[in-house]
């Protein structure tokens, strides 16, 4: 089994940080229009979570909502996608932000555009706390990114390892020992 790397890629600090520096850009965007959030489980939870409050000092009051998607199986996408759990708001007319976890084939996120949009959506803008798009193969970019990082296995602040690691306050790396 894989284990952690004894130190992170990312700091809890510098997710704070750059957390702060991405709300004021989303911020002078969304000021004023009827948002509804839609966080894509399991891995956004956090990360939609602190986003949301920081919204909430600026003002900003989104309808919150999730869906749950996946692909993964261990550390690989299998490449099918599979909608476990719907939406329960209506989101016909309104400004989406879907909140993601990680950029990395595209298809997650592609799927959620696709999926959000057949349902009636405004506007869609995309907002991912990692980008690594050394694995894109979807043709999809994130509207507002936290960072971007190199094809590594990471966990924590969500983020995990057949349902390890979730719990980290940071981003660290898997590695095989």
């Amino acid at each position: 089994m894989p284990i952690l790397r004894s130190e992170p890629l990312i700091t809890e600090l510098e997710i704070k940080v750059r957390l702060g520096q991405m709300v004021l850009d989303l911020a002078r965007d969304l000021r004023g229009k009827e948002l509804t959030v839609v966080g894509i489980l399991r891995g956004s939870f956090m990360f939609t979570a602190d986003l949301v409050r920081q919204l909430y000092i600026n003002d900003i009051h989104p309808l919150i909502d999730f869906i749950f998607v996946t692909s993964y199986d261990g550390t690989e996408s299998t490449g099918e996608m599979r909608l476990l759990k719907d939406m329960s708001l209506d989101v016909r007319g309104r400004y989406v932000l879907i909140v993601d976890d990680i950029l990395d084939t595209g298809r997650t996120l592609q799927f959620a555009k696709d999926y959000i949009s057949q349902r009636g959506a405004a506007q869609i803008n995309t907002c991912v706390l990692l980008d690594k798009p050394s694995r894109r193969i979807a043709d999809v970019q994130a509207d507002f990114v936290g960072f971007t990082i190199d094809d590594v296995f990471v966990v924590g602040y969500g983020l995990d390892f057949n349902g390890r690691y979730r719990d980290l306050p940071y981003l660290g790396v898997l590695k095989e020992e």
